[in-house]
């Protein structure tokens, strides 16, 4: 029998756009009254997860947010777990932070992501999805190219 969902992450990717703390306020709101779950913020997409950046959402945290521009966790649209950019002698080096992402996600006691972002979001998604990661996607695009 499949475990009990408790504890959900949220992060935005990819560019800012309107709506994005709209659906942040919609899935904080709808989790914790209608089934009963704790929700955690991650900042700056991909990134927050990469360096650990995670804070609890609570109803309080996304009330009156609606007003207010881009999104109140932060995106972005360069980070890839898989290919993380380190500064090195010479230039970049690329490394897979993957297991560094799995390692907070359990962490934080995450039984799920909500990924809202576009389709580099989405790919990087896909391949926490095939990491045993619980993902729901949101689709969003600036470039109207989901």
């Amino acid at each position: 029998m499949a475990s009990k969902i408790k504890r959900i992450g949220v992060l935005t990717g990819g560019g800012d756009c309107p709506g994005l703390n709209a659906v942040i306020r919609a899935v904080v709101k709808s989790a914790i009254r209608r089934y009963e779950l704790a929700v955690v913020g991650i900042a700056d997409g991909f990134l927050g997860l990469v360096e650990d950046r995670m804070h609890d959402l609570t109803w309080d945290s996304v009330s009156n947010i609606l007003t207010q521009g881009g999104t109140i966790l932060g995106t972005n649209n360069k980070c890839d777990p898989r290919r993380f950019a380190v500064p090195a002698e010479g230039g970049i080096r690329y490394e897979d932070r993957t297991a560094i992402c799995l390692d907070h996600i359990r962490r934080h006691k995450l039984d799920a992501l909500i990924i809202i972002g576009g389709d580099g979001t989405m790919t990087v998604a896909s391949h926490l999805v095939g990491q045993g990661i619980n993902c729901i996607g949101v689709p969003k695009t600036i470039d109207n190219d989901l």
